[in-house]
């Protein structure tokens, strides 16, 4: 059951990025990079067991985060995807000092809450620390990646640049994030630790070969923004 809603959910994702581009353009795309970085974050707190493995949830939302960046490199050019990241990791910033003072609220008698809240937005300083850092540089190295790859191919080839720049800068993300929320944590050994980077990434290698059709699809498509 799990195997089949998460395919779906990955081809609803997918798509969805199609019909946000198409009506609403470049505004749209960055719209999504937020939207599905913030709500990745939360989902990431789920595990989920998918096709005989431990994994967490979120995996999806954050591989489309490339596609979005993708779309933006292939057709308004690199500064229009840095400025996406840049956005994402200020707003993945602010999101989470705010969430912190809201924590520090005293919550009322009547309040159901709290509790709730704080498992979810909890500060853990290792977790956080490892999902900002992981974030910011597996996605400015996609960008460079992807138009590195673009001029020295003369703007052939997009399957290449985006799955070269994207597999390699989801193995950076993997690699980042685990070891610094994770590595030497005595309730994580090594064995365990490798486990979850190796089922991660490839997760992840799936969900960024998924996405290549529809990078060629948004190639096709004339946002409204372009025809209003």
């Amino acid at each position: 059951m799990n195997e089949l809603l998460w395919l779906g959910f990955l081809l609803l994702d997918l798509v969805m990025v199609m019909v946000i581009y198409r009506f609403f353009g470049r505004v749209g795309l960055f719209g999504l990079v937020v939207f599905n970085l913030l709500l990745c974050n939360i989902q990431v707190l789920k595990l989920i067991e998918l096709f005989g493995h431990t994994t967490t949830l979120g995996n999806v939302l954050y591989a489309s985060v490339f596609l979005s960046t993708d779309i933006l490199s292939e057709k308004y050019g690199k500064a229009e995807a840095t400025k996406a990241v840049l956005l994402g990791f200020v707003t993945l910033v602010m999101a989470t000092g705010y969430m912190q003072i809201a924590l520090r609220f005293t919550p009322s008698t009547a309040d159901f809450a709290q509790e709730s809240l704080a498992t979810i937005f909890g500060f853990f300083p290792r977790i956080a620390l490892g999902s900002l850092i992981a974030y910011f540089i597996s996605q400015m190295h996609d960008v460079w990646a992807f138009h590195f790859l673009k001029e020295r191919t003369g703007g052939k080839y997009l399957w290449l640049r985006n799955n070269a720049s994207t597999l390699v800068s989801q193995l950076l993300d993997t690699l980042i994030f685990c070891t610094v929320a994770f590595w030497g944590d005595p309730a994580i050994p090594s064995d365990i630790f490798w486990d979850i980077v190796l089922t991660t990434y490839l997760f992840k290698i799936i969900v960024a070969l998924a996405d290549t059709p529809f990078l060629y699809v948004a190639k096709r498509i004339t946002p409204r923004e372009a025809v209003v």
